[in-house]
């Protein structure tokens, strides 16, 4: 990843900048990466208030978490102020709605001077995705399903399968760019299968990992994106193995870009 030492999110997990009490919660959360939010969180007549109060929560910190702030959009009446107080703010990471222009985007990371975390929530964001990811100070791509499937004009009760297209498009850019690719929030919070499985189904697509809406997630999406037992000792010994080249290992042939593979994975198991 482009000027980057450290590893994606599993969890990602979205909290009201607005809500003290969730704030202190999230200090005790065993979530990858802390999201204060003042988008769509936030009512309107709250935004200044959960902006002040995003600044001084991550001046107190989130212990050894990633941390980002997420603005809101550009063209909203909120969007420079955020800029300003992200700027300032001591988080890792500014999460960007609604991007659809590589250049818009461009301009907002020479304006805040931290990499960024980008949505892809529109279908001209999902045409631009591979420029966006492009832009020097983007860090990562984040699906927005819930935007994408209403400007697509999807039926309520339409399945994932419905945005398989959307969703690998998005991953492909975001491994063309070579910078993290986080899925979309699940928004049942009483179908812990469900959840589990649209998070296992996010790792077999490719994703890193998983944004959240809600603490009870956080151990599904730990648990699907980080290796197994078996995946660990799997990579464990090919790295032992590996002598340069093609060779036989366990009854196939691995080369040199499975030993990379299984440094990663590795390093993920080192990360849960």
């Amino acid at each position: 990843m482009k000027d980057a030492i450290m590893l994606p999110p599993r969890s990602a997990l979205y909290m009201p900048a607005s809500n003290a009490r969730a704030i202190e919660k999230a200090r005790g959360l065993a979530a990858d990466m802390i999201i204060l939010d003042l988008e769509d969180a936030v009512k309107p007549g709250l935004k200044d208030e959960a902006r002040q109060a995003a600044v001084d929560a991550m001046a107190e910190g989130f212990g050894d978490r990633l941390t980002a702030i997420r603005i809101n959009g550009i063209g909203t009446p909120w969007h420079m102020a955020d800029l300003a107080a992200a700027r300032q703010a001591k988080c890792d990471f500014v999460v960007l709605p609604k991007a659809e222009a590589a250049s818009a985007v461009a301009d907002v990371a020479d304006r805040v001077f931290k990499p960024l975390l980008v949505m892809i929530e529109t279908p001209i964001g999902v045409l631009n995705a591979a420029e966006i990811a492009a832009v020097e100070d983007v860090a990562g791509l984040l699906v927005g399903a819930n935007d994408l499937a209403h400007l697509l004009r999807l039926p309520p009760k339409a399945g994932r399968e419905s945005l398989s297209m959307a969703l690998q498009s998005i991953l492909l850019a975001a491994r063309a760019g070579d910078v993290w690719a986080l899925d979309s929030v699940f928004n049942d919070l009483n179908d812990p299968d469900a959840l589990m499985a649209e998070c296992i189904a996010g790792k077999m697509l490719g994703f890193d990992g998983k944004t959240l809406i809600h603490p009870n997630q956080i151990e599904a999406a730990n648990q699907a994106f980080s290796p197994s037992a078996d995946e660990i000792e799997e990579a464990r010994a090919l790295v032992a193995a590996a002598s340069g080249g093609a060779e036989r290992f366990r009854d196939r042939m691995v080369e040199a870009m499975h030993v990379d593979m299984a440094r990663q994975l590795l390093a993920r198991a080192d990360q849960a």
